[in-house]
């Protein structure tokens, strides 16, 4: 099955690719509208800024539009999903794709943070169970503090409290760096099939788009935000399946054989 990777300039595309070729795709990287129209299946990656959208033009945009329309199946990865949505406040002058409803907001802003207060001194990393991460020990979680799960948080005897409610509250470290669970709402996902609840992902974003009727599960960070989104074939993924593990292979996987099934 041939995949587009759709190349905008955006970063990822080599760790996207290989993970596609583990699941059988025969990926492909292509840019613009000519390598849009003769796709069966595309995939858009990205890493950085909103503003590098812009990158796709409006005859590449146009073409994925029609695309859409024809039912070639199409996911989002991370800055792709966002891509998917109306907007970004990241890049306020840079049109979405508008396949979805909603703009995509900072999780340190106002409306991303929720803060907490610890009763003690005990941190609020979480780091996937059994993960190389939690064999290697505190050195291996440079780079993925502040990830605490909402379940969690009775157990660690931490209280949540709102948005600037208190002078003194702990906001949550963004970016949101790491590991978190994929926690599914009650739609029906193909995406999803055969990955358990509360599976873990991970993420590295700052920007994150909002809960909308599309959304399939969801992650938390400070807020509740869309993990994963779906309507028809069109898919999206906040968190990057090419870096967890089984359950993003098994996304892939999915993915792939949605595709197949497509042409």
């Amino acid at each position: 099955m041939e995949v587009l990777v759709l190349d905008y300039g955006a970063g990822n595309l080599t760790s996207v690719m290989k993970a596609l070729r583990a699941v059988g795709a025969s990926p492909v990287t292509g840019a613009g509208a000519d390598a849009v129209t003769r796709a069966s299946a595309i995939v858009i990656p990205g890493v950085g800024h909103f503003a590098q959208t812009a990158s796709i033009d409006d005859r590449a945009r146009d073409a994925i539009g029609t695309a859409i329309a024809c039912g070639v199946p199409l996911l989002g990865i991370c800055l792709g999903l966002q891509w998917l949505f109306d907007g970004s406040d990241e890049a306020a002058d840079v049109a979405g794709l508008g396949v979805f409803e909603g703009r995509c907001f900072d999780l340190g802003s106002d409306r991303g943070q929720t803060g907490v207060r610890p009763r003690s001194d005990q941190g609020q990393t979480r780091v996937r169970p059994g993960s190389d991460h939690s064999r290697a020990g505190n050195s291996a979680l440079e780079g993925h503090r502040g990830i605490l799960l909402p379940r969690e948080w009775s157990d660690r005897g931490l209280t949540p409290v709102e948005p600037r409610s208190d002078p003194g509250l702990t906001p949550l470290k963004v970016p949101h760096v790491g590991w978190n669970t994929v926690d599914p709402t009650h739609r029906p996902s193909r995406l999803l099939d055969g990955i358990p609840p509360a599976s873990f992902a991970y993420f590295t974003h700052t920007y994150a788009a909002p809960v909308v009727d599309d959304t399939v599960a969801v992650t938390t960070h400070g807020a509740t935000f869309t993990a994963v989104v779906e309507r028809g074939t069109v898919f999206g993924a906040q968190f990057h399946p090419e870096k967890s593990g089984d359950a993003g292979l098994r996304l892939l996987a999915n993915f792939v054989r949605i595709a197949g099934g497509a042409c």
